[in-house]
């Protein structure tokens, strides 16, 4: 078996890994880079053939998240004749994400916000439906190539990240044996407010594990009905003085499970039930994929809606967002990195000098993005500086930053507890800073001396 990167390994962005398992070639995921622009922002889907000297047969996308889905149709322009599975949930999604994207990559372009063209257009994406191929969990599926010299079995299990995540086993044979890869992509082994812990198999050969949370101790220490609680004691006090919480979410996954969040506290009478709840963008519209596959996926409490939740739709007049600042209120917009230009930085650029106004970070704040930056200015002190965007600031922090650990990844404990259920033979650490990965390949090795731990280079080739 061969393993490529071809996705930067060192971060979170553009996950995309190549497998050749005997001579069919499988694509692990299809992301784009949020932190990157026009084609900087893909997977490096020329060294499949440069480097492996391969093919990608078969591309299976665990999830309708961009980082691992943006750059799927520039992965089947390549690789024409490749096909790419997912679950129904997950292809609805994309449905709605993809053009999304399309569309917005052709309104930067037309505004002088970017010099590079999309990456693909809403045309192209419709002459891709043909090969979208959905699978429920648990149902086995080809994935054999053709120069495979064995066949491939493909069996997605729920992976507890958002709607329609799915981690995916891989059965083959090689050397004269039966072998087993598991690919936990994004994983949640706990409940969240919607969607349930992930379901994983018994055991596998080689695991492919992410280690997003490698590095936070916090994680492992807290739970969530604390975070829960301390989330709503902290939202309680910023409505009561008439300010406004700004929580930035990633539009797929995060917003609707802070959305049914702050539906269940507006019941409990944590907070008033009149205060409004600005959204804007596609929520809409995955929300309504979310209530529609309420009773078919996965769920915490499958009478949820995410509809349900009473909401206003974010005005696009300069003046009025003002307005509506003025408080008390609760805005859930993305991206959940706060990157510029999305709403929530042009947002918080209006908040930060506001002590009356929070922003509650309800997810993984990566090194380099504004919203970890925010957060490291507000661990400062008070007026500390932070720049959000280029050509703004820097700007004094004085509004309330805190951040809760509301993530949809499991935490390093939880992670250690998968290799010793799994028992694999060898671990492939992917999807998380290098400290992260530090910490985890140190104490898989600790505790399991046997198990052979890999952190995979950037575009080498590496034989498992």
């Amino acid at each position: 078996m061969k393993f490529l990167a071809l996705g930067d390994t060192d971060g979170i962005g553009a996950s995309c890994h190549f497998l050749d398992l005997n001579g069919s070639g499988i694509a692990l995921d299809a992301g784009t880079d949020p932190q990157r622009d026009g084609p900087d922002s893909l997977p490096r889907f020329d060294w499949v053939g440069d480097r492996a000297d391969s093919y990608v047969d078969h591309t299976l996308v665990t999830h309708a998240h961009h980082d691992h889905m943006g750059s799927l149709p520039v992965l089947v322009r390549r690789f024409p004749h490749a096909m790419a599975h997912m679950t129904d949930a997950t292809k609805k999604l994309l449905d709605i994400l993809l053009p999304a994207s399309a569309r917005l990559q052709e309104k930067r372009r037309d505004r002088g916000e970017t010099t590079h063209e999309p990456l693909f257009t809403e045309d192209e994406l419709e002459a891709l439906h043909h090969l979208y191929l959905t699978h429920d969990l648990g149902q086995g599926f080809d994935l054999t190539g053709p120069k495979g010299q064995s066949s491939v079995t493909g069996r997605f299990f729920s992976a507890g990240h958002i709607l329609g995540s799915a981690g995916v086993e891989l059965q083959f044979e090689e050397w004269g044996r039966d072998r087993r890869v598991f690919y936990t992509s994004d994983t949640n082994m706990q409940a969240q407010t919607i969607i349930p812990g992930g379901e994983y198999p018994d055991s596998t050969d080689v695991l492919i594990l992410e280690s997003t949370q490698g590095a936070e101790p916090e994680a492992a220490a807290t739970s969530r009905p604390e975070e829960r609680d301390r989330f709503r004691k902290t939202l309680s006090q910023v409505l009561a003085r008439g300010g406004t919480a700004l929580i930035p979410v990633f539009v797929m996954g995060r917003a609707q499970e802070i959305l049914v969040l702050l539906g269940q506290l507006k019941r409990e009478g944590a907070i008033p039930a009149d205060v409004p709840i600005y959204t804007a963008g596609s929520m809409r519209a995955i929300a309504g994929v979310y209530d529609d596959t309420r009773n078919t996926t996965p769920r915490v409490d499958a009478s949820d809606e995410v509809y349900a939740v009473d909401q206003e739709r974010v005005p696009y007049e300069s003046e009025a967002k003002r307005e509506i600042l003025e408080g008390p209120g609760i805005m859930v917009v993305s991206s959940g990195m706060m990157i510029e230009p999305t709403l929530s930085n042009v947002l918080a650029r209006r908040m930060v000098e506001n002590e009356d106004d929070a922003v509650l970070l309800v997810g993984h704040p990566a090194e380099g993005t504004p919203a970890r930056r925010l957060q490291d200015a507000a661990v400062e002190g008070d007026g500390a500086p932070v720049m959000l965007a280029d050509g703004h600031g820097p700007q004094p922090v004085y509004c309330t930053v805190e951040r809760f650990r509301f993530s949809g990844h499991s935490d390093r404990r939880e992670l250690l507890s998968l290799v010793e259920r799994m028992t694999p033979e060898t671990v492939l650490l992917i999807h998380g800073d290098p400290d992260a990965k530090d910490w985890m390949a140190e104490h898989i090795k600790e505790a399991h001396p046997e198990t052979e731990v890999h952190r995979p280079d950037w575009g080498s080739v590496l034989e498992v």
